[in-house]
């Protein structure tokens, strides 16, 4: 029996490919089902000379100052599936294999990547450089997920901003860039930098004629080189998902707004919303960056697994954001299995507010569809009334300023409509 597709997808529209002069994000995290994934918001900080980070596995130099952040995580972890940064930022990342082994070890996790990029760059460019230096200095490994058996990849990354979008693939502490300036993009699974390339790591040649990988002859085609020649399945099956995002990003190309994103992402036919065996999607972003730096970005979050039946809510930076801690998992601190030495000898419950309530409304929408159904049309509703809103507020209708604790009133209003 064929399997469905396994993989993430991210996605970017700039103009022209943008019904509006908007630049629009969006990625679905496809993760083991189990895995919760909380919305967090860390404001922007300064920090001491000689201070230490600890990221997911290891401890790295911190800078002296980083930007506010809003991320989407799996819960037991330091870094982040995809999130944004209040200098107008998005990054996602997707798991890859290339010919490069993958180190055994502890190293720095793709999503400890994500959040470095979004912490230390204040565009796409410099997101970019920040986690090109970190792979050099640190490398990239790890227990991928929550559990003991080993499951470690290497990464490719969407990194978005008002401007441009870059993709950046990776192969150990090997890199390649491609520079995206308008129309759409989607990335998945797989290495999609052929000849086309903006930047790249100074062996990234040598290596690979070293290796016996290239003659050093002819165009350079970093996908061709470097992918693996037995790719594992996932990487295989990912082409039929990445295959479909770009033919619906193209339907839409011209014409692409955050409500055209969130339909990409709640799509079933290509496995882009995804749902089988032990993984499905876990968490979903959409984000509108208008190329007019006067507006505010907007970030929506899902907060719940399934776009197809959650509802994304706005999130958008301000002065005074009201905690929406709802979306935030517990702390176990020192005694979190993810901590002790050997790692993952045992599970805990990270499940937020939202999460709980989601999950009984969705067991509802399977035992009483009629009445799971009922309440999942007012909270579609109520999203539809939200986007309304924020295109409004960006076309200069109504003040931005008041829909600061949007994402706060959405959540709290989603968890009352589900008890």
């Amino acid at each position: 029996m064929a399997q469905a597709p396994m993989s993430c997808d991210c996605f970017v529209s700039l103009p022209p490919g943008s019904r509006d002069d908007h630049v629009i994000f969006g990625k679905n995290s496809d993760r083991p089902r189990d895995e919760v994934q909380e919305v967090v918001y860390h404001p922007a900080a300064s920090h001491p000379p000689g201070s230490t980070l600890e990221c997911t596995y290891i401890q790295i130099p911190q800078v002296e100052k980083t930007y506010a952040v809003v991320l989407s995580k799996p819960a037991w972890l330091w870094g982040a599936e995809m999130g944004a940064n209040d200098q107008g930022v998005c990054i996602g990342n997707e798991a890859v294999w290339t010919r490069e082994p993958v180190v055994p070890g502890e190293a720095l996790l793709g999503m400890d990547f994500v959040r470095l990029g979004l912490e230390r760059g204040d565009s796409a460019w410099a997101a970019l450089t920040v986690i090109t230096g970190l792979l050099e200095q640190h490398g990239q490994g790890g227990q991928c997920k929550e559990e003991p058996e080993p499951f470690s990849y290497h990464n490719t990354f969407l990194l978005v901003d008002r401007n441009e979008a870059w993709v950046l693939e990776t192969a150990g502490r090997l890199w390649v860039a491609q520079k995206v300036s308008e129309g759409v993009k989607n990335i998945s699974n797989q290495l999609t930098i052929h000849t086309k390339i903006s930047a790249e790591h100074p062996e990234l040649r040598s290596v690979a004629k070293a290796q016996g990988w290239w003659d050093g002859q002819g165009e350079f085609n970093f996908s061709q080189v470097f992918s693996p020649e037995n790719p594992p399945a996932r990487m295989e099956l990912a082409k039929k998902r990445y295959k479909g995002g770009t033919e619906l990003l193209q339907q839409h190309d011209g014409s692409v707004t955050a409500e055209v994103m969130m339909t990409i992402l709640r799509d079933k036919p290509s496995g882009i919303c995804m749902d089988s065996g032990g993984f499905c999607t876990t968490g979903s972003m959409v984000s509108v960056l208008p190329r007019d730096t006067s507006l505010p970005c907007i970030h929506f979050f899902t907060a719940t697994p399934d776009p197809s039946r959650s509802i994304f809510k706005p999130f958008i930076f301000s002065e005074c954001l009201t905690p929406v801690l709802r979306v935030v998992s517990p702390e176990f601190g020192p005694n979190d299995p993810v901590r002790k030495q050997p790692r993952f000898q045992s599970r805990v419950d990270r499940r937020h507010d939202l999460y709980k309530a989601h999950q009984v409304a969705l067991n509802t929408m399977e035992t009483k569809p009629d009445e799971g159904l009922a309440v999942y049309d007012i909270l579609r509703d109520l999203e539809s009334q939200c986007l309304s809103e924020i295109s409004a507020m960006l076309s200069g209708e109504i003040p931005g300023d008041e829909l600061g604790d949007l994402f706060f009133d959405c959540v709290d209003t989603e968890i009352k409509f589900y008890q």
